[in-house]
């Protein structure tokens, strides 16, 4: 009988924007996009090929309509499915491994994922810098995160988050940080005594870091992969070390949209970043979404006892950081 799957399309599901203490959506100190960054900007996604398939893709537009990418052109400050980092505009899509389509199994008790997943937009964890503290070079992507609000997002939704602490995975030898946030719109990031650092997390929701460090630990052992390990012993890091970390892998996105570091097979194309040599037209971008797959019914997921979620592959405490959401949780 085929093991159960959770349906994953790696893909980062949520864009998540950082906020101040309070929950608040703060101005940013520097606006290095050139663009507005107004955290009511609205975003809409436009869904290409077929769920299932190799062909689908997600693709996100502007509140004028355009074309955009999420990994580049969504600010990652406010100021108040995996990334397909390989791909023009970086539309969300299913995670490919060996030429199959991948999906996650269940880790018993949990159905899928236990948070809502996704990524920091403007973020990168650059293959070329070995971490201080991890003694591992970055894997490659944009940094990830786990919502642990109420509230389960949908694909590809943008929404803003307070940050609360950090675990740093070390995935095939590669660091992995996975940034601990709450959804500022939670009634928990609101409430004067809900969530603020890690421990909030320990006092509030007892025994929720356990199970994200078991579930970080075995997700990839149905695969007959070996269980994964993590830095610091497994120990989730306090507020100020995730900004931190959040903060420099913003300064290793910069050095990358700007063309002073490798990007090897990651595409930079963009539509605002205005000191970068990758910047193109809205009609470049559209020209590339017109030449996709069309949208189409979904193929049925393989394996009968199937969960679906949403999913991603490879987007002094900071409130109002954009986060794109990609995998969703099932609560």
């Amino acid at each position: 009988m085929p093991r159960p799957l959770t349906h994953v399309n790696h893909m980062n599901h949520v864009i998540m924007v950082l906020c101040d203490d309070s929950g608040l959506l703060v101005r940013t100190r520097q606006n290095i996009t050139g663009t507005s960054t107004d955290v009511n900007m609205s975003f809409s996604t436009e869904t290409r090929g077929r769920e299932n398939t190799h062909d689908y893709r997600l693709y996100f537009k502007n509140k004028e309509g355009k074309y955009i990418s999420p990994f580049h052109d969504i600010p990652i400050y406010a100021d108040q499915s995996e990334i397909a980092t390989k791909d023009p505009l970086n539309p969300l899509k299913q995670d490919v491994k060996k030429g199959n389509l991948r999906y996650v199994g269940n880790i018993f008790p949990h159905k899928g994922y236990i948070w809502n997943y996704g990524a920091i937009p403007q973020t990168w964890e650059d293959p070329g810098h070995r971490d201080e503290d991890t003694h591992c070079c970055g894997d490659n992507d944009p940094i990830d995160i786990c919502d642990i609000g109420h509230k389960v997002c949908c694909r590809g939704e943008i929404i803003g988050v307070k940050v609360l602490g950090a675990l740093a995975l070390i995935d095939e030898g590669e660091t992995d940080w996975k940034v601990m946030v709450i959804n500022v719109e939670d009634p928990e990031a609101k409430d004067f005594h809900g969530f603020y650092n890690i421990d909030d997390v320990r006092r509030l929701k007892p025994g929720y870091l356990e199970a994200t460090l078991e579930w970080f630990r075995m997700y990839k052992v149905p695969d007959g992969k070996p269980e994964n390990q993590f830095a610091f012993h497994g120990e989730f890091k306090n507020r100020d070390i995730a900004i931190k970390t959040v903060e420099d892998t913003h300064s290793f996105w910069k050095s990358l949209i700007s063309k002073k570091s490798d990007a090897g097979e990651i595409n930079c194309l963009n539509t605002s970043v205005k000191e970068s040599p990758f910047l193109r037209s809205s009609a470049d971008a559209k020209a590339i979404v017109d030449s996709a797959h069309p949208c189409g019914d979904a193929e049925p997921i393989p394996g009968s006892d199937i969960t679906q979620c949403a999913a991603d592959d490879n987007m002094r405490m900071l409130t109002g950081i954009h986060v794109i959401v990609t995998n969703v949780g099932i609560y």
